[in-house]
């Protein structure tokens, strides 16, 4: 798994914010399902609100791209058995730029 898409799976397992907005750019979008979420003010709050506390376990990767690469997930939120997602990620420099996600 690329080192990018693996600090943001981590993150999200260790329950640490501060390591998943790490993990994106500063100008980076997330599209989760159909909103777009801009920068890492939003980021955090939306990880903060939605994210934390879950758990996130890559069932494969499914696309592999010089630019990133699509993961087959398991995603759960806290309270909840989950589902399957598509977890797209686009890096550059070192970190993310885009992640889509979406229902598998």
């Amino acid at each position: 798994m690329a080192r990018e898409a693996l600090a943001y799976v981590d993150a999200v397992n260790a329950g640490d914010l501060d390591a998943l907005v790490a993990s994106f750019a500063r100008d980076a979008e997330i599209i989760d399902v159909a909103r777009s979420i801009k920068g890492h003010d939003a980021i955090r709050v939306w990880a903060g609100d939605e994210v934390i506390g879950g758990t996130l376990r890559v069932v494969s990767i499914a696309e592999r791209r010089a630019d990133g690469q699509k993961l087959l997930v398991h995603w759960a939120p806290a309270g909840s058995d989950g589902w399957r997602a598509h977890y797209d990620f686009t890096v550059g420099g070192g970190r993310i730029v885009r992640a889509d996600l979406q229902y598998a």
